[in-house]
């Protein structure tokens, strides 16, 4: 059997990526998206989300280059001198490792994310980390560890089938060892993760392909669909292609991949 997940992350970063959700879900293939709780239009995002029952609203924790959902002052090892979640993935990835004090305010940070998704009254259908930062040891702890209090059932699997070379080396045994974790949590995650070498370039043409081979199993396809570019866009993200993939989820090529492959479009409160 076939299971295909469609879900887009940073929901709530800006009207546009709003707008492309909201479309995407109603007049396309997007069954899911994951919210950044502390983003200027996270309340915005919420609203629309009420008015989709089917979308699959999960959690989208954010720990670098955006606004912390906790006071700043509580987690001074986490922010830069504007109060924002510092930039350097690799220099925070050894912070949370080995300094006790920055794993004590990171555990803070990502309980006022959860504590934020909990007060929209939404169901948390999933939860995943901006750039995939779950894969470190001490990030996927901490996010089992509060999860569990407040009802998280699924997390996202980064591994995608496509990575090759070094890439899939180093990332293999982190992976193996991840989805032992999760298993053992009793978490729901999806087999496969479709998008990830393409992140920010996907098109109609690239998804419809993606889809075409889609292996058994769950499989996500993630994508980060906007109708245009906004004010105050990451730098990493400007050179991303969102008009293009919002275009792609409400294309009709896209609900014939999908109907030609036999899979069945679901949200990960749906994995068997």
């Amino acid at each position: 059997m076939k299971n295909l997940i469609i879900t887009a992350d940073d929901f709530g970063i800006s009207k546009e990526v709003n707008d492309a959700v909201e479309d995407g879900h109603k007049n396309g293939v997007l069954t899911a998206a994951s919210l950044m709780v502390a983003e200027p239009f996270a309340a915005d995002a919420v609203e629309r989300a009420k008015d989709m029952p089917r979308l699959g609203v999960g959690l989208h924790v954010a720990l670098s280059r955006v606004r912390p959902a906790s006071d700043p002052d509580d987690i001074p090892a986490l922010v830069d001198d504007k109060g924002w979640l510092r930039a350097d993935l690799v220099g925070a990835g050894f912070r949370f490792f080995f300094l006790p004090e920055a794993r004590r305010q990171l555990a803070i940070e990502i309980k006022a994310q959860f504590d934020a998704f909990a007060r929209t009254g939404l169901t948390l259908d999933h939860v995943n980390a901006h750039n995939h930062l779950h894969l470190h040891p001490t990030v996927l702890s901490i996010i089992l560890k509060t999860g569990k209090q407040y009802g998280m059932r699924a997390i996202r699997l980064p591994k995608d089938r496509n990575t090759k070379g070094l890439g899939a080396a180093f990332l293999t045994p982190w992976l193996a060892l991840m989805q032992a974790r999760i298993t053992k949590n009793g978490m729901r995650h999806n087999d496969t993760l479709l998008g990830l070498d393409e992140t920010g370039f996907l098109n109609s043409e690239a998804m419809t392909k993606l889809i075409d081979n889609l292996p058994d199993g769950t499989a996500e396809l993630m994508c980060h669909p906007a109708t245009g570019p906004w004010e105050g866009m990451d730098p990493m993200a400007c050179r991303f292609h969102h008009d293009q993939e919002y275009a792609a989820l409400i294309d009709a090529s896209m609900r014939n991949a999908v109907t030609n492959s036999g899979a069945n479009l679901i949200a990960y409160r749906d994995i068997p």
